[in-house]
């Protein structure tokens, strides 16, 4: 099959809704000419469903992030399935409800260290179980941001969270280098997507991209996103790591 991902084996994380990043990601990477493999948390069996919407068939793996058991048999279960991986995308975020909504002075640590796991460190963790199976040649690791520059309205910790995921992808890309392993995330507008809709008052921070975007952006339209994860793990970015794409309409760009 021809595309820019021809021949490209693909990890991909986050498949829960048709309408979410991460599913058009996995339908773009097979229709550019990928093999790909879905991981799912906690319910395998919702991705699984999702996934018949595919162009193609594709295996489900359930793969908690933050055990380490899961962890330490992905390597196994991936090499049987395809051989090895050339690109991984960490599409996983998630905050306790008491971390969002504009409780951010009164969440407790334990709730912070839940977001900064599973949305900051699991890049890292994700990476190094992956690695085994990256050829000599390396391989494009490519998650997702939500700016982190700013102080958002009603994301709170996430904000934090997403902070130290921007920071996490620079000392991979930094550390991985020398393997020719590069890392990149993409910085998306805000989607209608299940994670979004788990942030009381995300309609008030989506409505800023409806005063500031220079391009109209459409929360249900999550392929253009999709679009740019399959461009960063295709070959047509050889040289570039530790970036950070924006894919937002331009809202990151515009002064008051």
């Amino acid at each position: 099959m021809s595309g820019i991902l021809a021949g490209k084996r693909i990890l991909i994380t986050g498949v829960l809704m048709e309408s979410s990043i991460a599913f058009h990601a996995a339908k773009l990477a097979q229709e550019q000419g990928a093999e790909i493999i879905l991981t799912a948390f906690p319910r395998p069996t919702l991705t699984e469903r999702i996934a018949r919407k595919l162009p193609k068939l594709t295996k489900v793996i359930e793969l908690d992030v933050t055990n380490d058991e899961h962890l330490g048999r992905l390597a196994d279960i991936v090499r049987e399935e395809l051989g090895g991986l050339d690109g991984v995308v960490h599409s996983i975020g998630f905050a306790p409800q008491d971390a969002l909504g504009g409780n951010f002075l009164n969440t407790p640590f334990e709730s912070v260290a839940t977001a900064m796991h599973v949305s900051a460190f699991s890049l890292k963790s994700l990476t190094m179980a992956c690695l085994p199976l990256f050829p000599q040649e390396g391989a494009s690791v490519v998650g997702l941001t939500f700016d982190a520059q700013f102080a958002w309205p009603q994301y709170d910790w996430m904000g934090p969270a997403k902070a130290a995921l921007e920071a996490t992808s620079r000392y991979v890309a930094r550390d991985l280098g020398k393997q020719n392993v590069r890392c990149n995330l993409i910085s998306a507008g805000p989607l209608g997507s299940m994670a979004a809709k788990s942030i009381p008052g995300f309609s008030d921070l989506a409505d800023v991209w409806n005063h500031r975007s220079p391009l109209e952006w459409d929360m249900a339209d999550p392929e253009p996103t999709g679009r740019g994860i399959v461009a960063l793990l295709s070959d047509w970015f050889p040289k570039t790591t530790g970036e950070i794409i924006h894919v937002d309409g331009g809202v990151h760009m515009m002064g008051a």
